[in-house]
């Protein structure tokens, strides 16, 4: 317990630091090109893809939609702009089948960040960080149907490992090229490549949900890979960018810059473009070659595909810092891996949507259609069979619904408590092991820098 009370703290002791915070314009920060010193000045809330990138509220390049709400303290030091952001949960989780577990652990992550005029164009620091390494025991916390990395050298099964220490650390640098055009460049130890939408730890409709998504591993795995390096080119609303990185993912000690199996070189690459045709709308569609993802499959490399579409749309009055009372957040998300090994394909369908209202009160949804392997008929916590072959076995429907409301119980700091119910429909070759409709309940408390 006072590993999960450890969030709390390492959230409150950052605090301090931009206490006199909570500006949401970005004062003139010295010499300057005009339209980024307005775009930089305009950092209260983006309205085009131009600024959204330039807000970098996201991990890695994604953006969401220009009108979607980030919360933030901010706070001007010489010629920088900091900022910082962070969520926590301290969940329990109680699950109804006998491959179900229960569990308390803690999600979270923070989130530092530091921008300047340099030169021509924008320099922006930025890192992540995540004390899972410590909240999640075992590494690992219970999710049914739930597969992919591995504890203690064998498959996770019905399981979700935790992030890294290190969830990014990152330079970005953007540089104007006349009214309508950003030339874009990132360059990360560890980070986030283009690939897919923003990962669901930082999505909007997902932001109070506590687990991770099943599609996880055909969506956004790749949100913390080894060094990507990304150049990307926005004009208007229409953005594409190309990145290398190492495709290896983390090994299971998650608390440096662990080697993968193969190394940490650029042995992968992906493309992305992406399309903002108004301030409440955002689609991308993306695809990599990722080079021998897995620890347990060495020799399958993979190609991924995702699509997605996002909407947003702030609702109501406002209140004295400009946020508005309400907000409508909304996903759809389409996420593929095919073995280049034996050209077997795993698909994933996603729809959530999250309903801010009443200022302080959040409803929201999930609803999967997710892929899964063989690897849910082995038995917990055992080592992978020598002859084991993994192969698709069907598609897992969950569907998650849930409530949690704020309170302020610090300056900058909210809590909500909350509660999330989701239930299964397993396919026939799972339902013996498994059941029918196999459910779960989360319990949860939601700390978020705001």
């Amino acid at each position: 317990m006072h590993r999960i009370l450890a969030v709390a703290l390492f959230t409150l002791i950052a605090l301090p630091a931009l206490s006199q915070a909570q500006q949401h314009d970005m004062p003139g920060m010295g010499p300057a090109p005009e339209k980024m010193t307005k775009q930089m000045n305009s950092m209260h809330q983006p309205s085009t893809l131009i600024e959204a990138e330039l807000h970098h509220a996201s991990s890695g390049t994604s953006a969401e939609p220009a009108s979607t709400p980030t919360p933030m303290l901010m706070s001007h030091r010489g010629q920088w702009m900091l900022m910082l952001h962070g969520t926590a949960f301290i969940s329990d989780t109680q699950q109804s089948s006998q491959r179900g577990g229960d569990k308390l652990f803690s999600t979270n992550w923070l989130m530092p960040m530091a921008m300047r005029h340099l030169g021509p164009g924008q320099l922006t620091l930025r890192a992540m960080f995540s004390l899972e390494p410590a909240t999640v025991s075992g590494r690992q916390y219970p999710e049914l149907f739930q597969q992919g990395e591995t504890a203690f050298g064998k498959p996770i099964i019905n399981g979700q490992h935790p992030h890294n220490f290190f969830m990014e650390v990152a330079a970005l640098y953007d540089i104007p090229l006349g009214k309508q055009t950003l030339l874009s460049f990132y360059a990360a130890p560890i980070g986030d490549p283009a690939i897919g939408p923003i990962a669901y730890p930082h999505r909007l409709s997902a932001s109070e949900d506590p687990i991770a998504a099943l599609g996880h591993h055909q969506q956004d795995s790749t949100h913390i890979a080894y060094n990507v390096l990304t150049a990307g080119i926005t004009w208007r609303g229409l953005r594409f960018e190309e990145s290398g990185f190492h495709g290896g993912e983390p090994t299971e000690q998650r608390w440096g810059f662990q080697p993968s199996p193969n190394g940490h070189a650029i042995d992968s690459y992906s493309s992305r473009v992406t399309f903002s045709p108004s301030p409440n709308w955002s689609g991308q569609y993306s695809i990599a070659h990722i080079v021998s993802p897995e620890a347990l499959y060495p020799n399958e490399d993979q190609q991924r595909q995702t699509a997605s579409i996002m909407y947003n749309r702030p609702f109501g009055n406002t209140g004295p810092d400009g946020a508005h009372f309400g907000n409508w957040s909304s996903t759809l998300l389409w996420g593929r891996t095919r073995s280049l090994a034996d050209d077997s394909k795993e698909n994933s369908y996603l729809a959530e949507s999250l309903l801010k209202f009443s200022g302080r009160n959040y409803l929201w949804a999930r609803i999967e259609d997710a892929g899964r392997s063989s690897e849910l008929l082995l038995s917990q916590g055992s080592q992978l069979p020598p002859d084991f072959e993994e192969s698709p076995i069907g598609h897992v429907q969950a569907y998650s619904f849930g409530y949690d409301r704020d309170f302020r119980v610090a300056p900058h700091l909210l809590a909500a408590p909350g509660a999330q119910f989701t239930s299964y429909t397993a396919p026939q070759a799972l339902v013996p092991a498994y059941g029918h409709h196999p459910f779960g309940v989360v319990t949860f408390i939601r700390f978020r820098i705001d």
